[in-house]
């Protein structure tokens, strides 16, 4: 077989959510199954990292596409040529978006459906071609996977999919987060903020990840408990608005800017911290939950959407939308001791809960499904 795979988000030290889903997931089912070649797609140079065994094969397929013209010329008109150049019997789009301008068989992978409840948390013309586009895709995909049970009920609901059309599988976490020591911890301190104790924020910048409140919460906590706390944002700015750079410019002096940090640099930060601050408006996983668990940091965040589901009584659980509330559990973390050992012992529990090779397994399983079924 000839399965044909959406890599656009495979790029190289910039992997984010769905980068790292496509590639723990691929880089086991490719080497796990020989005998089947895998096309992986991408829309600029790749880098060969990526190319994970003999039976992948890399094709650059133009234009580069993010941009919503650009997006509909990649799939409509550029993909339906490679399909039919190199026969391919299945396209699995990690990303979510397809073709609808080909027969061949799909498995859609949605993420969330963030875009659909609150459009302002991206921009207009993004939101604008996903709302239009992503019912017709999820029609027309044979299989959907998805990454919780809150994300397969909103595609059920939102977009009226049969149930036994949705497989969940979950995320996980790189192996590179774990435990550190307390002569590490001390050398991460030193390096980003003078040697004081920190609380970590890790994701895009962007409104969905609450970041405006996320500094005002950081702000009353500071007036509050008089710590020598810093906040360390890990990440680069996505979708920057006026609310986030009034609250960033309120508590300014003690908020460090790391950009965005390699895998092996952010498990050693993420284990430093006092706790993750992670109160997102959405999430269909929220990666970061587990990366901090496997890393013996305490998390914070929000009981709405899917973050509930994977934390569970593993971090203390807020309304994203109450400051107050997100300063308290900061504090909370701080001054007790039995509460903070109690959540990363339990973080340690539930992060066992998750795993990239049987979440491989039950992917290769969702794309059997279709190519068993008389191959779409």
């Amino acid at each position: 077989m000839t399965i044909a795979v959406n890599t656009r988000l495979l790029l190289k030290d910039k992997l984010e959510g769905i980068g790292w889903f496509t590639y723990q997931l691929f880089i086991r089912i490719v080497e796990q199954h020989p005998e089947h070649t895998f096309l992986f797609l991408f829309d600029r140079k790749w880098s060969e990292e990526f190319v994970f065994a003999k039976n992948v094969i890399p094709v650059k397929i133009n234009p580069p596409a993010r941009h919503p013209v650009l997006w509909h010329w990649w799939f409509n008109i550029s993909l339906p040529k490679v399909f039919k150049k190199y026969n391919v019997d299945l396209f699995v789009s990690p990303d979510g978006y397809l073709s609808l301008n080909t027969e061949v068989p799909s498995l859609q992978v949605i993420h969330d459906l963030n875009f659909e409840h609150f459009p302002s948390f991206v921009k207009a013309n993004h939101g604008k071609y996903l709302r239009k586009y992503f019912p017709l895709f999820a029609k027309k995909a044979t299989r959907i996977a998805t990454v919780s049970e809150f994300s397969k009920e909103d595609i059920l609901k939102t977009y009226d999919i049969p149930e036994d059309k949705v497989d969940v599988i979950y995320n996980d976490a790189h192996s590179a987060y774990k435990k550190r020591s307390d002569e590490e911890k001390a050398i991460v301190k030193n390096k980003y903020t003078s040697g004081e104790e920190y609380f970590i924020f890790v994701s895009a910048f962007n409104p969905r990840k609450n970041i405006a409140n996320t500094f005002k919460a950081f702000k009353q906590f500071k007036e509050e408990y008089k710590t020598a706390h810093k906040l360390l944002m890990v990440g680069e700015k996505q979708f920057w608005t006026p609310d986030m750079q009034d609250a960033f410019e309120a508590c300014a002096e003690d908020v460090i800017f790391t950009g965005r940090l390699k895998v092996e640099e952010l498990s050693k930060v993420m284990a430093c911290a006092s706790a993750l601050v992670y109160a997102s408006k959405f999430e269909g996983f929220g990666i970061p939950i587990i990366e901090a668990m496997r890393s013996g940091t305490p998390v914070i965040t929000s009981n709405v959407s899917s973050m509930p589901e994977v934390a569970q009584d593993a971090a203390i659980l807020v309304d994203p939308n109450n400051v107050d509330e997100i300063a308290k559990a900061m504090g909370k973390i701080t001054t007790d001791s039995l509460l903070r050992n109690k959540l990363i012992e339990k973080g340690f529990t539930r992060s066992e809960f998750f795993s990239w090779d049987k979440s491989a397994e039950l992917l290769w399983k969702s794309m059997l499904k279709i190519l068993e079924a008389g191959k779409g």
